[in-house]
């Protein structure tokens, strides 16, 4: 066997590892919720909308010297 299909085995067992990591830590995180806390679903869903806060131009002011 070459050294290159030994490095992608190797590499390809790695992102399986990591890919079962991320999903145990998603259920875990899932699993610790509590059911009075709101999910991001529910915050989004209230009616918290970024685009609607206006800001004010900056005026324009001279420096004192």
């Amino acid at each position: 066997m070459g050294t290159t299909y030994l490095k992608r085995q190797k590499e390809m067992k790695r992102l399986e590892k990591q890919r079962a990591k991320a999903e145990r830590r998603a259920q875990k995180k899932l699993a610790g919720r509590t059911p009075n806390e709101p999910s991001t679903e529910d915050i989004s869903a209230a009616g918290i909308e970024t685009s609607e806060v206006s800001v004010a131009p900056p005026s324009e002011s001279k420096p004192q010297s």
